[in-house]
């Protein structure tokens, strides 16, 4: 349970820095959205949290995978998205141990951590990409300005 704790706190991280980044710039719909992801993603780690003083352990706030800001927008959705398959891995071993170990009640957590990995962040993130990809960056960009 601390190693998925820490890449939901890795992620939050991630995603504050890159929210930041993109408000400075100017990019309110991705500074939006991206905020709402770190939202999520402190949502994760709270519900890692409980579960590990549940089951009475101590949660390790201090370890942390290292994150990966980027310099670009493509780069930035890019590093996200990458961060999201590894959390979506650590995960599906997670589940698969909780199975083992008959903790289904730990299971249930991850599974609604990993439909909201898989579904809305990871989703999200590969269409942003794909529209990049579409549209050309310079159409995306301005796109991401104003409401």
């Amino acid at each position: 349970m601390n190693d998925l704790l820490a890449g939901e706190l890795a992620a939050m991280d991630q995603y504050f820095i890159h929210s930041r980044m993109y408000d400075d710039w100017g990019f309110t719909k991705l500074h939006a959205r991206v905020a709402h992801e770190f939202e999520d993603e402190k949502a994760h780690a709270a519900a890692l949290i409980e579960r590990i003083l549940f089951l009475e352990g101590t949660p390790d706030l201090s370890t942390r995978e290292p994150i990966k800001v980027g310099k670009d927008v493509p780069g930035m959705l890019k590093n996200d998205l990458d961060l999201e398959y590894a959390v979506v891995d650590a995960l599906k071993d997670a589940i698969k141990l909780c199975e083992q170990e008959r903790d289904y009640q730990s299971r249930t957590v991850l599974e609604a951590m990993l439909k909201d990995t898989e579904i809305d962040h990871a989703y999200w993130l590969e269409k942003q990409l794909g529209l990049i990809d579409r549209v050309g960056i310079e159409n995306y960009l301005q796109s991401q300005t104003g409401d």
